[in-house]
């Protein structure tokens, strides 16, 4: 996930005021199921991309048209559609096991990094409701989200992150994704213009290698942690990038 300091609310106030004033008088216009999904989209802008503020934009999206016709466009390759209807989901991953893999295979790298980083996959899913085709794509998303990562090649900056969710896209138009990129932009042009050739640098690469990709949603990724993360890319079509955190 992104990890950028909230700027300080002098900072962040006027122009954020001022949008939220403006947006105030369409709220009246918009569908109920999206009014929740607007307080943490400000709270992205103003640079607060905490887990607990991502979390809740994610749960709120679930709840959208636009989920739907995402989890519909998945739908059209078959493998896809196959995962969604078993509603294949794993126990969390054995990180202590995984170091037992190969050195060179996705499990050991895997694992590797997520020990480095102290951090475990299930905290991004853990208490989820799967109770719906949404919220099964949203738990899987979360399941596999630092496999991606690993897959591509993308780290886990800032602007990393956000070329990861470019990834997404030409995939399936992956709601989270689009409201990351548009927060991340906005906030970047409002605060921070410096990063803007960096950050539309790495939403580029993302899109490209995204483009050019089979499927990640498709995979079975826990059923081959002994397969070469080389192999898997290969097959996948993946030029990765260098990592750079």
């Amino acid at each position: 996930m992104i990890h950028l300091n909230p700027l300080p609310l002098s900072c962040a106030f006027q122009p954020l005021a001022e949008f939220w004033h403006r947006l105030k008088l369409v709220i009246p216009m918009l569908h109920v199921q999206t009014l929740p999904a607007f307080q943490p989209f400000v709270a992205l802008v103003a640079g607060d991309s905490s887990l607990d503020v991502v979390g809740e934009m994610s749960l709120a999206l679930i709840k959208t048209p636009s989920f739907e016709h995402a989890v519909a466009y998945l739908q059209q390759d078959p493998a896809c559609a196959a995962l969604i209807a078993e509603r294949y989901m794993t126990p969390p991953h054995d990180l202590d096991a995984l170091l037992h893999c190969p050195p060179d295979s996705l499990g050991y790298l895997y694992a590797t990094q997520m020990k480095a980083r102290g951090f475990r996959a299930e905290e991004l899913y853990e208490g989820m409701a799967i109770d719906s085709d949404s919220s099964y794509v949203e738990a899987r998303l979360s399941q596999t989200h630092d496999i991606w990562h690993l897959i591509t090649g993308f780290g886990v900056t800032g602007i990393d992150e956000i070329g990861l969710q470019a990834f997404h896209l030409p995939q399936f138009p992956y709601p989270l994704a689009i409201a990351l990129l548009a927060s991340s932009t906005m906030s970047a042009l409002l605060f921070r213009p410096e990063e803007l050739p960096q950050l539309l640098d790495a939403i580029h690469q993302g899109w490209t290698m995204g483009k050019l990709a089979k499927p990640l949603f498709a995979q079975k990724w826990e059923e081959a942690w002994d397969k070469p993360l080389k192999d898997w890319q290969a097959e996948l079509g993946i030029q990765p990038i260098p990592t750079n955190g």
